[in-house]
């Protein structure tokens, strides 16, 4: 467990707050969206001065050493600006796989990259199915010599385009490894995956004898912990995204007027307006008890992680879908933000695993115990 204190935390989660506020504002979102990179390298430079990007890295390696719960506050902010960054895959999913490795003299070299904002990585995870199991791992690694060589495909590789590194889930001698690659090179075929989500860069790699390093003693049980993290990344982002659209909801409803009244007097209004808060704080509450529980070492952490992962998600698909409903026709434009906020809800509903996928897991794990 971190020995970051919980006032260190809320500090950082406001500085975190002040920084998206000045530099990650709607007209910055905007701006964002139409970047081909998919991100602000400017208001990525200042997360890292800052320590964000060294978030769970340990100290030695010029991190921080947070823990989940760091981790989950800090996204409900990122999920609240609608954050476009690889952040997830590079100060999440890859500072957690390159911890992971015993290869020191590696390990501080990509570590002390990531916690300086200098070089951001790529996660190929999933297969053309997106089941992010280790069943739908379709690249495969074979020893050549001395070196090891990659084939095949991963598909919904987040944030390529200004990929230094590339983590690649692959099979190897009848396990999965984690093995580094150049997305450069010109065996590995980047093609760009249209999304509903323009806050969002997804792409579709194939690898054909691309040259790869293994992550020495990175096995399926870091690749397991470094998903839990994404999912749990993921759903603390999505409580922050549910906040937020319902907060402009809720802004709405009691200053539009309507034949001379405030359209968030009626009562019928009232009850749906009850119901998604319940929804609200229901997300919040499952998301930030699988972060205590993940920060603490529970046995229980998987099943509780499992449970945020389909609770946020259908929570933020449906509020986001009802404010939508609740602005009425000025929600349908491009100007309005509530679509861009249903649009990160839907993507949500199946990154890292799709909704009903953590429903059953989260009942397994239940009849299990």
């Amino acid at each position: 467990m971190s020995e970051i204190s919980s006032e260190d935390r809320l500090a950082m989660r406001d500085s975190f707050a002040r920084l998206l506020a000045a530099q990650a504002g709607e007209k910055a979102l905007r701006e964002t969206m139409a970047n081909p990179h998919g991100f602000d390298e400017n208001l990525w430079q200042s997360m890292a001065e800052i320590g964000l990007l060294g978030l769970i890295v340990d100290p030695e390696y010029g991190g921080i050493g947070g823990d989940a719960q760091i981790l989950e506050d800090l996204m409900e902010e990122a999920g609240a600006h609608l954050l476009c960054s690889p952040f997830l895959s590079t100060a999440v999913m890859a500072a957690s796989l390159i911890s992971a490795s015993s290869d020191e003299s590696l390990k501080s070299a990509l570590l002390s990259s990531i916690c300086d904002g200098t070089k951001i990585f790529a996660v190929a995870a999933t297969g053309e199915n997106g089941l992010w199991t280790n069943e739908d791992i379709s690249v495969e690694a074979r020893k050549q010599g001395d070196e090891w060589i990659l084939d095949g495909s991963a598909s919904f590789v987040l944030h390529v385009e200004k990929a230094d590194h590339l983590l690649v889930f692959a099979r190897a001698g009848g396990g999965l490894r984690v093995f580094l690659t150049d997305p450069a090179t010109d065996a590995v075929d980047v093609q760009k995956l249209a999304t509903n989500d323009p806050t969002l860069r997804l792409s579709k790699l194939i690898f054909s004898g691309a040259n790869a390093r293994p992550l020495a003693d990175v096995d399926e049980a870091a690749i397991e912990t470094a998903l839990e993290l994404a999912k749990l990344a993921q759903a603390g982002e999505q409580a922050g995204g549910v906040k937020r659209i319902f907060d402009i909801t809720v802004e709405y409803l009691r200053t539009r007027y309507q034949f001379g009244r405030q359209i968030g007097s009626y009562q019928s209004l009232k009850h749906i307006a009850a119901d998604m808060l319940i929804e609200v704080e229901s997300a919040a509450s499952a998301a930030r008890h699988a972060a205590r529980m993940l920060a603490t070492g529970s046995l229980e952490a998987k099943t509780f992680v499992s449970l945020a992962a389909f609770a946020c998600a259908d929570a933020y698909r449906d509020v986001s879908a009802q404010a939508i409903q609740l602005h009425g026709g000025i929600a349908y434009t491009w100007e309005h933000p509530a679509h861009l906020y249903w649009r990160r809800a839907r993507t949500g509903l199946w990154l890292f695993g799709s909704s009903d996928q953590h429903r059953e897991a989260y009942l397994t794990s239940l009849e299990a115990a």
